[in-house]
Formats: structure tokens, sequence, C-alpha cells
């Protein structure tokens, strides 16, 4: 009985972290809507003055980061996975601590004020994790593997609350977080999906992310879209994660050592191009982009045929900066502006489709998790007339995306991550078959 009612307790205390991920996803979307509007006033008003603003608010937010809250730039889904394979549990307190969960929400909603072309969602994952870290402290769970099992769980839990999508939350932690899954894991993981996207949804209602999609049907001939918006967006989305890659492990050169040395000095560089891009494309490409995908799907307002190259443009320099923020949202918008650019060329498809298998092939060669993209795009546009083609562009372009960059963007990003806490000792026991490395000492110097 003893047993029962101290199992009992603990599991409270998961539905109760489960809830209150929900509610700080909500608060956090709501925040970040508030900057974003901000933001949108000053740009509507005095565009020019953003040739300040960004470049002045990127190296703030910069330096705010590297000199107090160490672990929280960058996506947070990298962080994330680093945790899922460290044994060392003070290093994990650190990256999961609810200080760096609050500077998280805070820094990228002052991102998203500047114009870095950011999401919200990868912050999201973090946090989630974060809470799910901190009620296995507080329940006082001793045992590593069920601790690791939390932050799947928070994190999964993150992505059902910031998207409203159940369903892809379950599926991303399958697919992306571990590539496995054990049955220790999976109890807890379903559980505080559901009361987390519960929750979220209480709050906001049962609404979709990009509206609904109206019945589509694809002709036969209308199929051809299939394979050129798999294989166009595989390219993209692949060349786009091996640049990613490529800048985060370091440029070589005058270049390399010039960020490494005067990183403040990259940054505000990075706020100006932002800048200019923004001015380029009458900000469209300020923020996570979800307007403007919205606006894309729904046909509700036209943009430039090169609108996804900026905003390409946009969130690889926002995220080179090395500010918080995510790349979900952004990630969605490229590829539903290559759909804008697509649909004019592929004129026997619906154009509502165009977009849709465009959005789902860029974000799956971006994140190389086709079922989770899949499952994102379908639950977030409420439509499943489509959904096989919408599967067969996603495995396309994730195969296109492979052949370019053969490893996963986070899981490069948080190997990168751990490096810059330690190379030299093992992560996990000798029988494990992760590579990656891992430390026993702390994070280094905020300085």
């Amino acid at each position: 009985m003893h047993d029962k009612s101290v199992n009992l307790r603990i599991e409270l205390f998961y539905w109760l972290g489960a809830a209150i991920v929900g509610i700080i996803a909500v608060a956090f979307a709501e925040a970040a809507d508030l900057a974003t509007r901000f933001r949108i006033f000053i740009t509507h008003n005095h565009p020019w003055t953003m040739l300040f603003i960004a470049p002045a608010g990127i190296t703030f937010s910069l330096w705010v980061t590297r000199t107090w809250f160490c672990g929280a730039q960058g996506s947070g889904i990298p962080q994330a996975i680093a945790c899922l394979h460290l044994y060392d549990m003070k290093t994990v307190d650190h990256i999961l601590s609810l200080r760096i969960s609050i500077a998280k929400i805070c820094l990228t909603c002052f991102g998203l004020f500047v114009g870095a072309s950011i999401g919200r969602e990868g912050p999201t994952v973090q946090i989630g994790a974060s809470i799910m870290h901190a009620v296995g402290r507080f329940a006082k769970i001793t045992n590593v593997s069920y601790k690791h099992a939390l932050v799947k769980a928070g994190a999964a839990a993150g992505v059902a609350a910031a998207f409203n999508t159940p369903l892809a939350g379950i599926v991303f932690g399958i697919e992306e977080l571990s590539r496995s899954f054990k049955q220790y894991t999976s109890g807890v993981m379903l559980t505080c999906v559901i009361i987390s996207g519960i929750t979220a949804i209480s709050l906001v209602g049962n609404y979709t992310y990009f509206g609904h999609v109206h019945s589509i049907n694809i002709s036969t001939i209308g199929w051809i879209a299939v394979p050129v918006c798999g294989i166009l967006g595989g390219l993209a989305g692949g060349t786009f994660s091996l640049l990613l890659i490529r800048i985060s492990r370091g440029l070589p050169g005058k270049i390399g050592t010039f960020i490494t040395h005067y990183p403040l000095y990259f940054s505000a560089f990075c706020g100006l191009i932002l800048s200019i891009i923004g001015l380029l494309s009458n900000g469209a490409v300020y923020g996570t982009g979800y307007s403007q995908a919205r606006d894309i799907i729904m046909e509700s307002n036209g943009y430039q045929s090169y609108f996804f190259i900026l905003k390409l443009i946009a969130t690889l320099v926002s995220y080179c900066s090395g500010i918080p923020g995510g790349l979900f949202s952004p990630s969605l918008s490229i590829g539903a502006g290559m759909g804008e650019w697509l649909k004019h060329l592929l004129p026997h498809t619906p154009p509502e489709a165009v977009v849709l298998l465009a959005t789902v092939a860029y974000f799956s060669a971006v994140t190389q998790s086709p079922l989770t993209a899949t499952i994102i795009v379908m639950e977030m546009c409420d439509n499943q007339e489509i959904t096989l083609a919408i599967m067969a562009s996603a495995f396309l372009a994730f195969a296109v995306s492979r052949l370019l960059c053969s490893h996963t963007l986070y899981s490069a990003l948080a190997l990168i991550f751990l490096r810059t806490i330690d190379t030299h000792k093992p992560l996990t026991p000798p029988s494990s078959p992760v590579t990656i490395t891992h430390t026993t000492s702390p994070l280094p110097s905020h300085h």
C-alpha cells in the first residue's frame, strides 16, 4: 500500500508538470505575439529604424546570453537531445535549469522584437524538458533512465503544446529526440503529451495552427508536384542544414578567427545583414514567419517569388548570430514561400496543394524527421485529403537531404553543444552505442 501511495504521488507530480508545460507554452506564445506586434508597429511606421534596432538588439541579446545564461543559446532542441545522453546530472541541472528557461523565454521574445528570424517552438522544447526535469528533482527521482524519460516527455509535451498537435508531439519524441522507443519512456511521454495538449486546448481552444484548408483533390497529372516539391525541398532544406552545421562547427581562416575572438561584433554584423534583408522584403522576413506561412497557405495574401530565399538567408543569419531562438516556424514559412513560387510552375496541381507539399518537404529536409513533418503539417492545417501526397513529399525530401547532409541537424548541433562542454571524457557507459562525448565538469565560464 505504501509503494502504491508513493507511485501515485509521483504520477501526480508528472501530471502537474505536464499541465504547467501547457500553461507556460501558451503564455510564451502570447508573449511572443505581443513582441511581434510591437515590432510590426515600429517597422510599419519607421522601417529604417531597424538598421539600428536589429544590430544593437541582437548584440545585446548575445551579450546577455554569454554573460549570464550560457546554455540558452540556439534552438533548445539540441540542448534537450544532449541532456538525453548526459550522465553528469550537475551539467544537466544547469542546462535544464528553470533560470535558463525563463531567460530563454525572455530572450526569444526580445529577439522577435528586434526582428530576428527565429521561432518559439524549439525553445518551448527546452522549456518543457526543464520543467519535467525539475519535477523529477522535486519528486526525488534518482534513476538516470527515468530522469531521461522525463526530459524526453517534457520536450515532446512542449512540441504538442506549442503547435497544438498532440500526435506530432508523440512522434517527435520518438523520431527526433531519441530515435528509439523504450517501455519505461512510453507511458510517461504519452501521459505528459496528452495532459499538456489538453491544458493548452483548454486555455486557447482547439484551434488549428494555420487554419482549415478546404478539401483538395489532386488529379493524376497533378501528382507531378510530389517529386518536384520533394526534390527541390530536399535540396534546399539539406543545403540549409549542411550550411548551419558547418558554420556552427566554426569557419576556417581569418573569418573563423574573427568570429571566435569578436563574437559581439559578428552578431552586430548579422543584425545589420538582417535589417537590410528586412528592408528589401518590406519586413516580411522578420519574426517567426507564422503569419506569412498562414497567408500563403490560406491564399489570403501574396508574396514575392523570392520571399523564401530572403527568409532562408535571414534565418541562417539569425541562428548563426548565437542568440536564443528556434527553427521550426521559420522553416515552415520558408517551405510555404517555396510553394508560393512553385505553384506558378505547376498549373495542373491545386495551388494550395503545392504550398502544403513544399512546406512539408522543406521542413522534413531540414529536420530529417519525415513522420514528424507530415503529422505537424496535417494537424496544423486540419486536412487529410492529401495525406499520401504529403507523406510521399516528406520522405522524398528526407532522402534527398540525407544525400547532402549525412547527419540530422539537431543531433549534429547537440554534438557541437556537447563538445563546447568537454571533448575528453566518455558520454555513456561502454555498452552504449552512442559515440558523442560529455563532461563531468561544470559548463565553461560564462565569459
